[in-house]
């Protein structure tokens, strides 16, 4: 489950009624955790923070860490605990032993077979079917997999010891543990499976079908009966998972040696948030506001000062710092460093009314010498920023089976694509080639029977005989089928059929009273929807997200927060350069409030 990388959807910290319901939860799933070691586990006055994940596959998880480590994650309102509490208390569940090459194919992301399990003398735990268990190494306490038993005790030993275990869904090395410290395992013995035997087979069978059976499970596993031989495989075994976990560790701190940077002084994701918004706040105040601008609303220092000032391939999101929001970093600025002075004018509303332009914080902070221009990011590439230039969009004109005869003579035949340039002097060399000019108004031009036949309706078959020349161009391109050809810098020339379909802005609700922007079609005009979802996230701070476009291969819609039209527009508009045609749903678009 954890094999690939998850989403962290959110991180916040546990309140009084989760943790007292965690710690129910948590006694009722480990019964044999005392009290003590639940109040450890689970400790009343520590901070213990709840992470909400999206697996690589969509699972929604949550997960519960303490001092930086997880020790449980919550799959479908089921509690199972990670490697990190398992080497704490090794023996609060069932667990089977296995041998280190297993331990291997499981940290790639396989299950445990029943031929590699090796049953001690007092038998195999008694677990029923979709039970929580762990996995074991032969000779070491400490757990290195959590999973669900596939099948009972019982199903297990009359299956002969063949098939499926155990069903992992969490084990050491995987994406879960890196969450963590990454701490390795530690050494605990194990007298109990020293002395066992491996049960993978029937005594009763010949003992060349036995081995192969073990052999092709388990992978190049000898055979370890009773006595000697056991501890020497036993000892390997040890040595085994012991350099895989030091290997393991071993490339870490060569990692952290070339980097020299040890683990206790990388800085947290949170902290590198802080550091951000505090050199875009003292940014901000000492190279863009002015004391004329004051008082000034918080939100507008945010959004025009604050957020120009981000470098360049950083995002600011006060939702990531320690802060979580503008007004408690804002009064942490004015009350520690006392830079500014902030205000509630109106009610509800915080405005930057004074700022201390002597202070020593303000005084001594030096502006980076690349100030950041809002990006663009479909400017953004591996290689640096490259413009982007808005399709050149051509209406162009297919010849059809019906009007074929009237460019039979210049040789244009069905399916032929013209511009409208071209459709015009092919028809008016073919009115004069034929004498239809009228005489008396050259204005006018006479219909013969293919322009009949091309242009006019049944009903009009004996009642119109002569045409304008403008309304004889403007049915013929209407008979034609009309198609559109768009030309994106970088790429071949692509021709579409039929109406040009615009980005559809559109509103929707969701829940209640909750509503969501929508915008489709952005692939057809060279925009990248990641690119886009990314620009609007940063410029209104809603979250954004991709859906698929029902009954379309490879079209998204990009998803964002709130009523966003009027946002949407401008960016497409003035940013991208998209002709207002081409745009649907502006008119859409939440009007000023009247005063």
């Amino acid at each position: 489950m954890f094999t690939k990388a998850f989403r962290v959807k959110s991180n916040t910290v546990i309140k009084g009624s989760d943790r007292r319901k965690l710690k129910v939860d948590v006694s009722t799933a480990f019964p044999l955790l005392s009290e003590s070691e639940l109040s450890e586990v689970v400790p009343n006055k520590e901070e213990i923070n709840v992470v909400k994940v999206y697996a690589h596959k969509g699972d929604a998880i949550t997960l519960y860490v303490l001092h930086k480590n997880p020790l449980f994650f919550e799959l479908e309102k089921r509690l199972y605990p990670t490697v990190y509490m398992l080497w704490q208390y090794p023996n609060v569940l069932p667990s089977f032993a296995t041998w280190a090459p297993v331990i291997q194919k499981i940290a790639g992301g396989a299950d445990l077979m029943l031929p590699g399990v090796v049953v001690p003398s007092c038998g195999l735990p008694e677990v029923r079917q979709g039970e929580c268990c762990v996995v074991k190494v032969v000779g070491n306490e400490a757990p290195m997999a959590v999973g669900i038993a596939a099948m009972s005790t019982a199903e297990m030993c009359s299956a002969g010891m063949k098939g499926r275990g155990v069903s992992v869904l969490h084990t050491f090395m995987d994406n879960l543990w890196a969450y963590g410290d990454k701490s390795c395992p530690a050494l605990i013995s194990d007298a109990e499976t020293t002395g066992g035997e491996v049960l993978n087979r029937d005594e009763n069978n010949e003992e060349g079908e036995g081995g192969e059976e073990q052999e092709t499970n388990v992978g190049e596993l000898s055979d370890c009966p009773n006595g000697q031989g056991v501890d020497q495989e036993t000892e390997k075994a040890c040595a085994e998972v012991e350099g895989l976990r030091l290997t393991k560790c071993e490339s870490e701190n060569k990692n952290e040696e070339e980097e020299e940077v040890n683990l206790d002084e990388q800085i947290s994701p949170q902290d590198e948030m802080d550091a951000l918004l505090l050199q875009c706040f003292l940014h901000a105040l000492k190279s863009k506001v002015k004391k004329s601008e004051l008082p000034l609303l918080t939100s507008s220092f945010l959004r025009n000062h604050m957020f120009p000032c981000c470098p360049s391939g950083k995002q600011l999101d006060i939702k990531k710092s320690s802060y979580k929001k503008l007004s408690k970093f804002l009064q942490t600025m004015q009350q520690q460093h006392r830079v500014v002075r902030v205000k509630e004018l109106t009610k509800g509303v915080e405005s930057l009314v004074e700022v201390d332009w002597k202070n020593p914080v303000l005084r001594s902070f030096r502006a980076p010498a690349e100030p950041h221009v809002e990006e663009d990011p479909v400017q953004m590439t591996e290689d640096g920023e490259k413009t982007y230039h808005p399709p050149e969009i051509t209406i162009l004109y297919s010849v059809s089976a019906r009007v074929e005869p009237l460019f039979r003579e210049a040789n244009k035949r069905k399916g032929t694509v013209l511009q409208p340039g071209e459709v015009r002097t092919i028809i008016t060399e073919y009115v004069k080639a034929n004498e239809l000019v009228d005489e008396n108004n050259k204005n006018y031009v006479h219909i013969n029977p293919i322009l009949c036949d091309c242009l006019l309706e049944k009903s009009e078959y004996h009642e119109v005989s002569i045409l304008k020349w403008d309304d004889l161009f403007s049915r013929t391109l209407s008979k034609m089928q009309e198609c559109s050809q768009f030309v994106i810098a970088g790429q071949q020339p692509i021709m579409k059929k039929g109406h040009i379909e615009p980005i559809d802005i559109t509103v929707a609700s969701r829940g209640s009273n909750k509503k969501v922007t929508l915008i489709k079609n952005l692939e057809m005009y060279g925009l990248d929807p990641i690119d886009v979802s990314a620009a609007l996230q940063h410029r209104v701070q809603a979250s954004a997200v991709l859906h698929p476009v029902p009954g379309t291969k490879d079209k998204v819609l990009v998803q964002i927060q709130g009523n966003q039209i009027q946002q949407v527009g401008n960016l497409l508009l003035d940013r991208y350069h998209i002709p207002r045609k081409y745009i649907q749903g502006l008119e859409k678009a939440q009007k000023g409030k009247k005063k």
